[in-house]
């Protein structure tokens, strides 16, 4: 089925991501994986090669390029190369509503010009060891003290925590006043009172550093504040749409990567005197997710469109993520049981594939939160 969501402009920004990824990320991937962590070589690379910070007006570095299509493009090509630890998706999606849309100039000029050359890489930090999904239960706290604010608190499960130049944390600034209300604010590299905790040993995934961050009296500047005092929670969930969507671009392109690692093993895989691939058991199992995954991939395509147009909704993006996640995961498990014995293996992609792409299911909201997202938008209550 031939996809109408992209333009040909889109496919020719295919083609530098594709040389991008060639030739600098595949070679280092090994190494990356051994030392659970990506070099800053890589970011400031795609810095370079106008990869970074897309939405960035051209006035500080960037490209101005304001269409979601093109951040898509690279999620879909770094999923389908299975580069799992350069977390460009990161850095472009989910943070580009912070660094752009709730910034004032003051900080637009002290920022983007890094984050679009890749000196400045980006991290958001919301989970805590007591709160993961439940935002309001967060402890971490930012008291207000002159012209700076002072944060105490941890947080964990951090992407790129301990690459980042910058952090946007949430916080709440007056715990005892407005317990419910959140706060954002930029933590920079080097702050008084900021400390990287220990690097998490994942089940997989290991080239993408995950880690803790401390704060103890941690002096910021109270002009890192980011957007409105006390409207962070409502910063962070209207950015949940766009986080669930970019999650679902990736594990369909994941899915594809499985299956045609699957379909290229299965052709050469000889048993009982014949390739597997002419098992009726082989066709009719590969031949299922083929059919689920052309479903799946219109559907996210749709929701592409409607983020372009302006109006993909919460419950459509919970959705996408739903479908692509699980499809994903079906995908990666039905080619390791393809693949025999080698697919449990290092040395064979889908592998480390079976690893990596767990955790899908659960980043950015469970499945089993999106099914309540979709459930109550279905007002199955009835009068009481």
């Amino acid at each position: 089925m031939k996809r109408t969501i992209f333009e040909p402009e889109h496919e020719e920004f295919r083609e530098l991501v594709q040389t991008f990824i060639t030739k600098e990320c595949l070679p280092h991937i090994d190494e990356w994986e051994r030392n659970g962590i990506v070099d800053r070589a890589a970011w400031t690379k795609a810095g370079e090669m106008g990869l970074l910070g897309l939405r960035v007006p051209e006035e500080f570095g960037g490209a101005g390029m304001t269409d979601p299509r093109y951040d898509a493009v690279i999620t879909e090509e770094l999923a389908l190369a299975g580069v799992s630890g350069l977390a460009l998706q990161l850095h472009n999606e989910l943070l580009a509503p912070y660094m752009l849309d709730l910034t004032n100039d003051e900080q637009k000029a002290r920022w983007l010009p890094g984050y679009a050359s890749g000196e400045i890489i980006t991290a958001v930090a919301m989970s805590e060891p007591g709160a993961g999904s439940d935002l309001r239960g967060m402890r971490t706290t930012a008291i207000r003290d002159g012209d700076h604010f002072v944060l105490n608190g941890a947080k964990t499960f951090i992407s790129n925590g301990l690459i980042s130049d910058l952090v946007v944390v949430a916080v709440k600034t007056q715990p005892q006043e407005q317990p419910t209300k959140l706060s954002l604010i930029a933590v920079e590299r080097g702050t008084p009172g900021f400390e990287r905790g220990r690097k998490l040993d994942k089940v997989g995934a290991h080239s993408q550093d995950t880690s803790e961050l401390f704060f103890s009296d941690a002096r910021v500047p109270a002009a890192n504040l980011i957007g409105e005092e006390f409207r962070g929670m409502n910063y962070l969930m209207r950015n949940l749409a766009s986080e669930r969507l970019s999650i679902a671009i990736s594990s369909v392109a994941s899915a594809r990567r499985a299956q045609q690692l699957t379909a290229e093993y299965v052709r050469s895989r000889k048993a009982f005197g014949t390739t597997i691939g002419s098992f009726q058991n082989t066709r009719f199992v590969l031949a299922a997710l083929h059919a689920r995954t052309q479903a799946v991939q219109s559907f996210v395509d749709t929701c592409l469109r409607g983020k372009v147009d302006g109006d993909l909704t919460i419950e459509e993006a919970a959705a996408a993520k739903l479908l692509a996640t699980e499809l994903e995961f079906d995908a990666v498990d039905a080619g390791v049981q393809l693949h025999g014995g080698y697919g449990w293996m290092e040395e064979y992609p889908i592998a480390r594939m079976y690893r990596d792409v767990r955790i899908s299911r659960i980043l950015g909201g469970s499945s089993e939160i999106m099914k309540e997202v979709i459930g109550r938008s279905l007002a199955l209550e009835g009068p009481a």
